[in-house]
């Protein structure tokens, strides 16, 4: 018979502990290894023999769910934790995450919601081991990481408005580098609330995400499984992806993320992160680790105004001018404004520019390849290897002005479109 999932149930009422005894007992891969009524008892038997998942019940007399997990996590880390409560406010949600919770299930919850969970929990652990396993012997023991690989470059693509193309063009920014220059990359997908990288490299892997990291991050200071959560693209870029419920982005930290990127610059040549447009604390963690930061503007008047104000904000940070480079994408669809105009504008050069060529890149987009692989010969692609060739093999690069429909003379920002 195939290995059974040994399972410890902890509730502090005597009825709910018999119910789910009763439950599992009609699954042939699960058996109940012990039942008890206190965290403290939880820990002393997950120390003492093998036990692949805890089910713990949030609310307990003296030491609670959220203490057990706690010390769960740090004295038999092998044994993955599911928290059961009748609540299920997101402050609960977050507390138990942050204490080490694989899962979270709402009371009252069926017996196929309670084996599924504990099957997908135990089977992600595995697989997690499994990848760990395979990724240490890769290395020399001993030898510093920075000293295997040397120490990367950081790329930040950031906007201070939305729907400019930033997640876009760090996703094929990425491909690019891995493909087109052999580059070892990791790609973030800073988006921490609503992330589309996942979307955009037809990627959905369940709870692997940059979430589990900072959970172990949490209990137990270290980043043994950071290499093991990334995902690998096809394309050989690896994928950090955001975390898979937009509430679970609070428990991400710029401390957590200062040291996810700094040891993620240490093991690869490059990394490339897609920031939220929103500028809080978590974006600035990326920013200021960051070597180079694309900064990704259109040629509309919104999107003109809020990069002058991104601008200034970089200056004051003390941010030198060649860190931050500005990327103009869709660059031939101004709709009468014009890039010179941009530039006397917001006092910058454009550095970069890449074509609008909306039906290559929405048709890539949908069927989740990246344009860079699946239209390389278009001049959407090429403009984005081209930069990428550019600025990673550290030659400067002034896009070429473009010729656009001539500006009212009324001024670049009293013009309005009707």
């Amino acid at each position: 018979m195939t290995d059974r999932i040994n399972v410890v149930i902890v509730d502090d009422i005597a009825e709910t502990r018999d119910h789910l005894a009763k439950l599992l007992s009609f699954e042939s891969d699960i058996q109940v290894a012990g039942s008890v009524a206190s965290g403290q008892e939880a820990i002393t038997l997950a120390t003492e023999k093998p036990v692949d998942v805890v089910l713990l019940d949030i609310n307990m007399p003296g030491m609670d769910g959220i203490a057990t997990a706690e010390q769960l996590s740090m004295r038999a880390p092998a044994s993955a934790i599911i928290m059961m409560s009748v609540q299920g406010e997101p402050d609960y949600l977050r507390r138990a995450m942050l204490a080490g919770a694989r899962e979270f299930l709402v009371k009252p919850f069926s017996s196929d919601e309670l084996a599924a969970s504990i099957r997908q929990v135990h089977q992600r652990e595995r697989q997690k081991a499994d990848r760990a396993a395979k990724a240490r012997p890769a290395s020399p023991v001993g030898a510093p990481v920075a000293a295997r690989r040397g120490t990367g470059k950081v790329v930040t693509f950031f906007s201070p408005k939305g729907g400019v193309g930033r997640t876009t063009l760090a996703v094929n920014f990425a491909v690019a580098a891995r493909m087109e220059l052999g580059m070892r990359v990791a790609l973030i997908d800073g988006g921490l609330q609503f992330g589309d990288v996942g979307v955009l490299l037809n990627l959905n892997p369940k709870n692997q995400t940059i979430a589990d990291v900072v959970r172990e991050l949490s209990t137990s200071g270290d980043l043994d499984t950071l290499d093991a959560t990334l995902v690998e693209h096809s394309s050989g870029v690896r994928v950090l992806m955001a975390p898979p419920s937009p509430e679970m982005a609070e428990l991400v930290t710029p401390d957590h993320l200062t040291k996810i990127v700094a040891a993620l610059r240490a093991t690869h040549d490059l990394v490339v992160i897609d920031s939220s447009p929103l500028l809080q604390d978590v974006t600035l963690a990326f920013l200021d680790q960051s070597d180079i930061v694309f900064a990704v503007l259109t040629l509309e008047i919104t999107n003109i105004k809020n990069m002058r104000q991104f601008l200034a904000l970089a200056d004051q940070l003390g941010y030198p001018e060649e860190k931050v480079q500005l990327l103009l994408n869709r660059s031939d669809s101004g709709y009468g404004i014009r890039q010179q105009d941009v530039e006397s504008s917001i006092g910058r050069k454009i550095s970069h520019s890449v074509v609008s060529d909306g039906r290559t890149v929405v048709y890539a987009l949908n069927r989740g390849v990246p344009f860079v692989i699946a239209a390389r010969q278009t001049r959407v692609a090429e403009d984005v290897i081209r930069i990428a060739t550019a600025v990673l093999k550290g030659e400067p690069e002034i896009a070429p002005a473009i010729a656009l429909r001539q500006i009212p003379k009324k001024g670049l920002f009293q013009w309005r479109a009707h």
